[in-house]
């Protein structure tokens, strides 16, 4: 590799940061159950605690994104004790993420509910969120939504999008000037007939009349088998609606994988995508990458350490296409070329300009060895496993 690749990967590692989610070191499961992890996190300060051990090994974590309903069982009288233990592991709160789909009230929808008090109750646990995030100093609230239908000609489906553009327009109102509302979207699961926001098109519409500051946010498993992911990541970008990201990666439907553990050359063409936009205009986009995976097998921190890295080597590749003799080639259709510009560098063995990266940094060339051989997972295994055998996994 030449010396101006090392510099170009190096500046982009310099400018790459990627939010960890606190339920990522909890317990998780499927519909079926839980299968509990000795070390996984209990608390929300064992969560930040691990989160801040993963920004420690990898520089990159400042952030953590955090929810709502678990991270602050007394909503705004949690916020002064997520901040101070957010300080002493040495990450900041990031993304605040309501709950408006796991209590009863819920069964039929939250903001889509044709229960108005239910309805009303959705609002204003997104209000009561928006103000835990000022509070905290985060900037985005990310919004996700398990209304829809199971079965058809139970719901009046027009009327429930009326339902969420009046919601979301009053939501918005309750931002501060430098707060975005992130709207995602899911095609099924947990409603199966019809989902309320179930692709970017419905979520652009209802971003658009919530207001300026509400944008999109891409779940990567969040999409049909084969769909092209890369380009609504470019057709966002075209209107400035890319608000960010959840990465996780999947096999058959929004599976949570770990990040490029199916299919890595797709997240390098999203990130490819970012990249060829940003030398396009001259500057660098605002858009937060952030992880939603669920670890039901794999251990906790050594998946998110893996993700992480994975992550930091795609976005490296990414920084290497030659965009100057990409456009040329478009230009002529030199249609083998042109390819050839992405797969060269998808090829590229980066690892070798990562670990100088970190070298410079102070960081571990190897963040998972370093974590392996730290001792942190024998200690946090000894202090949690009593509590973890004492949860309940059973499905029924």
């Amino acid at each position: 590799m030449t010396s101006p690749q090392i510099e170009t990967i190096g500046e982009a590692l310099d400018a790459f940061q990627i939010e960890l989610p606190s339920w990522g070191f909890a317990n998780t499961g499927t519909r079926f159950g839980k299968f509990l992890q000795a070390a996984a996190a209990t608390t929300v300060e064992e969560k930040l605690a691990d989160a801040g051990e993963v920004h420690r090994l990898t520089g990159v974590c400042p952030t953590v994104a955090l929810h709502v309903l678990w991270d602050f069982p007394d909503g705004l009288k949690s916020v002064e004790h997520v901040r101070a233990i957010s300080k002493q592991y040495g990450v900041r709160p990031g993304s605040i993420n309501p709950n408006v789909f796991q209590d009863q009230q819920y069964k039929h929808g939250s903001l889509g509910n044709p229960d108005p008090t239910v309805r009303l109750a959705a609002l204003d646990h997104i209000v009561k969120s928006i103000q835990i995030a000022r509070e905290l100093g985060s900037r985005d609230v990310s919004l996700w939504f398990a209304d829809g239908s199971n079965y058809p000609g139970t719901a009046n489906i027009r009327q429930r999008r009326l339902w969420f553009e009046d919601a979301l327009a009053q939501a918005h109102a309750h931002l501060s000037p430098n707060q975005r509302m992130l709207v995602e979207y899911k095609p099924f699961e947990p409603a199966f007939y019809h989902t309320d926001i179930a692709d970017w098109g419905m979520a652009l519409l209802l971003a658009t009349k919530a207001g300026p500051q509400a944008k999109v946010l891409v779940d990567t498993g969040h999409h049909y088998q084969s769909q092209n992911i890369e380009q609504i990541v470019a057709w966002l970008l075209a209107d400035s609606m890319l608000g960010g990201f959840h990465f996780n990666d999947r096999r058959y439907a929004d599976d949570d994988l770990t990040l490029g553990s199916i299919d890595p050359y797709q997240v390098f063409r999203i990130f490819h995508e970012i990249l060829t936009y940003e030398w396009e205009k001259g500057s660098r986009t605002d858009i937060a990458y952030m992880v939603d995976q669920s670890h039901n097998l794999k251990g906790k921190i050594e998946a998110m350490i893996q993700t992480v890295t994975t992550a930091q080597e795609l976005y490296a590749k990414a920084a290497l296409v030659d965009h100057e003799t990409l456009a040329s080639c478009q230009s002529s259709s030199s249609l083998v070329d042109a390819e050839n510009c992405l797969k060269d560098a998808f090829s590229s063995d980066v690892r070798p300009a990562i670990q100088e990266w970190r070298r410079s940094h102070g960081l571990p060339e190897d963040p998972l060895d370093a974590f392996r051989s730290s001792g942190y997972l024998d200690r946090i295994t000894a202090e949690r496993a009593e509590k973890n055998r004492a949860s309940v996994s059973s499905y029924a």
